[in-house]
């Protein structure tokens, strides 16, 4: 299995940190936030993973190198100046990733998620891990119902983790879906991710499971800090 590890943002929140760091690079008890990934991904057996690159990408392969160190094969999926958002760059990635289904999680979180427990194929076009409401987003994001569906809408909602399984099908009407909105016309194209999965779950297409152990976005000076 091939995963995908979101690490193109800007980070703009974490400033003056990642003004010269980006910030999947930021130490995290005592090695990059990343690594974290790495090696939790190679443990679960995946093989190969592309690492999408826009900010400060220049500094991510001196840290990383070719994966061996974790036995892994890493590939960059570079975007440019300005990171395609979370569409865009899994659109921009797809080359690298295949034709088969795909883990991808976001470079900018910590978590104790064992990515082993998760579907090797979704039963639908994505299978997310969902999470508690942190206090930055007490609304949430996604419904989760009793038999594992996500719903857009919903009276128990709760956050998206970040974490998910994905077929490549789920991009294939992309620009249907995403219409006019702004990014979809540059070369390459730049747009989210979220309208995509709102139009597989009002097809059925997008289940889930609930994450109880421990997850932090680490969007902030102080979120990191906190984590030790």
């Amino acid at each position: 299995m091939k995963a995908l590890v979101f690490a193109a943002g800007k980070g703009e929140r974490m400033r003056p940190l990642t003004d010269h760091t980006p910030k999947p690079l930021l130490p995290v008890r005592g090695k990059p936030l990343i690594a974290w990934h790495l090696e939790r991904l190679a443990a679960a057996g995946v093989s190969d993973v592309v690492v999408n690159l826009a900010w400060l990408a220049d500094c991510f392969e001196p840290a990383l190198g070719d994966g061996s160190r974790w036995g892994l094969r890493l590939h960059y999926s570079r975007e440019g100046a300005e990171p395609l958002e979370t569409g865009g760059g899994m659109l921009h990635a797809l080359p690298l990733l295949g034709d088969a289904p795909f883990l991808a999680v976001n470079g900018d979180i910590f978590c104790d998620v064992d990515f082993a427990a998760l579907p090797r194929e979704p039963r639908g076009l994505a299978h997310l891990v969902m999470v508690d409401n942190p206090d930055h987003n007490p609304r949430g994001d996604f419904a989760l119902d009793a038999e594992g569906r996500l719903h857009a809408d919903g009276a128990a909602r709760l956050t998206f983790a970040g974490i998910g399984v994905y077929r490549p099908a789920l991009l294939a009407d992309w620009r249907d879906v995403i219409g006019p909105a702004p990014g979809a016309d540059e070369t390459p194209p730049r747009f989210k991710l979220a309208p995509l999965l709102r139009a597989a779950m009002a097809r059925g297409a997008v289940d889930g499971r609930h994450h109880r152990g421990e997850w932090t976005d680490v969007g902030t000076p102080e979120r990191l800090a906190a984590l030790g």
